[in-house]
């Protein structure tokens, strides 16, 4: 087929012309489309390696063989053990702990309130045992009656109730002297049948060494993903255990209870420590298996996955559960390949469409255009039509997850939209040839305002993710514990805004003051997140290439 063929020229004349318009019109359709199927295959390839299923040799969870212990605690949705008007009723907890009734033997709760003190009668019901767990604080006389529930509650079901731990890391949290915690458990020790414990961080044992006389035993949390250099998850199932080696030498003759070891599921990374579906099953199989062959006690944490947590903890914080806090179902199946991305196909599907919506708008936007398109600018296309069907699926499901309340929806949302709206608006502004609008030219003085619709949009758009970016960044650097990196958003909104300012220079009368300012934000934020993070964190590399990307883009807009 031939195109673009000069008026009075016949087809061979025209295929053997100087200027070869035969020869060029077919390469000029044949790139866009080679880049288009490169772009597909890309996507498909990328989402058939981050979906792809990790076998764990065999079932993480055993249903013939039931774990020995798991913590329990009943909030859903909105409700928070802080807010203690909040009372659980018997029905819900008797449907969770029927439902843990088939996956273990036992369950530790940590309070008496909130209507957990049912949880002796409701359990006994289904076989269960329970270890009794009483929440303590700075107010004495609230938790002289909390112990007086628990002591009562012990005698009254002998058959069910194992252990009663008198206080969960009220070191840890700096709420009691040594000197209140022992009269705490002093008061409840005399009065019960059973073994009575306290529970803290390993490390916070090491420095009480006296409290080991007043425990029958010495229950230690060990969370490897929280420890001041967190090891990898492959390396946490023996940093576990080594932990609780060293209590032993430090407490001899005394049993040494682990009382609470998990990984979460989804989350923020510390160093190497990688918060995954995948990691939590290895995490979990490997331990459990490690300590029935050393024959170590181990209580798992956690039931279920607790969303209120969020706001103390961060997303990390809601993702501890063996089960999916919502659904109330095992996250895994038993003795089925574990995935990151169980809904990875429609994450691909939806990546694909908007690739294909990309190529779409840059090929709409050249037709209409006359100005020479080069190959430089369907591979910016290409580019930008990869790295946003890659991210997508990430971008969408960390929103959904990586929000709590209205100010998180709200930023969570804005980046994301933002995030998926530039890749099209900046192609149609590649082809066109228009140049990213300034800031100037959208807030600055009436003369320096354009009237382009188009230029209108992609700026206020642009002015958006510059100051959600901002946020974020703000946001790493004096508030980072709780903080997720946006490294899929980032990166999907900075490489579109790149290409366009690479491709299309600005006229160097435009004023962009304000595009070095955020320019040099993000630089700073980029630097202070490698100090703060180690270079080990492979998504707060990515999130400070993203942002040192979306500064250059802005910084090479600037007056030329």
């Amino acid at each position: 087929m031939q195109l673009d063929v000069p008026a009075g020229l016949s087809p061979n004349r025209a295929g053997r012309s100087p200027g070869g318009t035969a020869t060029r019109a077919p390469l000029r359709v044949a790139a866009p489309l080679w880049l288009f199927l490169l772009s597909m295959c890309t996507i498909v390839a990328a989402w058939c390696w981050l979906a792809m299923p990790v076998p764990l040799g065999h079932a993480p969870v055993d249903l013939a063989k039931k774990l020995d212990c798991v913590s329990y605690a009943p909030f859903r949705g909105h409700q928070t053990p802080w807010n203690s008007s909040v009372v659980i009723s018997p029905d819900q907890i008797a449907e969770d702990i029927a439902d843990l009734a088939k996956i273990t033997n036992c369950i530790r709760i940590y309070s008496v309130e909130n209507g957990l003190d049912k949880v002796p009668e409701l359990a006994s019901k289904v076989g269960l045992k329970v270890i009794l767990g009483v929440w303590i604080g700075r107010d004495r006389l609230k938790n002289a009656s909390l112990i007086e529930t628990a002591v009562s509650l012990a005698n009254q079901f002998t058959d069910v109730v194992t252990a009663v731990i008198v206080g969960n890391e009220v070191l840890l949290r700096g709420e009691l002297p040594e000197a209140g915690l022992r009269e705490a458990i002093r008061s409840a020790k005399g009065r019960v049948s059973v073994p009575v414990s306290y529970a803290d961080t390993w490390d916070f044992w090491l420095r009480y060494p006296e409290l080991g006389h007043e425990v029958d035993f010495v229950t230690i949390h060990v969370l490897p993903y929280w420890e001041d250099v967190p090891p990898r998850a492959e390396h946490a199932p023996q940093h576990v255990l080594d932990a609780r080696n060293k209590v032993a030498l430090a407490f001899p003759g005394k049993e040494i209870f682990i009382g609470e070891a998990g990984w979460p599921s989804r989350g923020r990374m510390r160093d190497g420590a990688l918060p995954s579906r995948i990691n939590q099953a290895r995490f979990t199989f490997d331990l459990l298996d490690k300590a029935s062959r050393e024959n170590v006690r181990v209580n798992l944490f956690e039931a279920y996955d607790e969303p209120w947590k969020r706001q103390w903890e961060g997303t990390v914080g809601a993702h501890w559960g063996w089960l999916d806090g919502a659904s109330r179902r095992l996250k895994y199946s038993p003795g089925a390949a574990v995935s990151n991305y169980p809904f990875w196909k429609l994450q691909l599907g939806a990546g694909l469409a908007f690739s294909i919506a990309v190529f779409i708008t840059a090929l709409l936007a050249r037709l209409r255009s006359a100005a020479p398109t080069a190959l430089p600018r369907w591979l910016a296309v290409a580019a930008s039509a990869t790295v946003g069907g890659i991210l997508l699926g990430i971008s969408v499901e960390n929103a959904l997850y990586e929000n709590y309340g209205f100010a998180g929806l709200m930023r969570q949302g804005t980046l994301l939209i933002a995030a998926t709206a530039l890749p099209l608006l900046c192609m149609n502004a590649l082809m066109s040839g228009r140049a990213l609008p300034a800031f100037a030219e959208l807030v600055g003085p009436r003369e320096m305002r354009t009237r382009s619709l188009p230029a209108l949009l992609l700026g206020a758009v642009l002015l958006v993710t510059a100051l959600a970016a901002t946020e974020s960044a703000l946001g790493l650097m004096f508030d980072p514990r709780s903080r997720d990196f946006p490294f899929a958003s980032l990166t999907m909104a900075a490489v579109p805004i790149l290409v366009v300012t690479l491709l299309n220079r600005r006229k160097p009368e435009v004023c962009a003051t304000s595009e070095s300012v955020f320019a040099g934000l993000f630089a700073a934020a980029a630097v202070y997140i490698l100090l703060n993070e180690g270079i080990q964190n492979w998504q707060s590399l990515w999130t400070a290439a993203a942002f040192v990307l979306l500064g250059a883009a802005l910084w090479s807009s600037r007056d030329r």
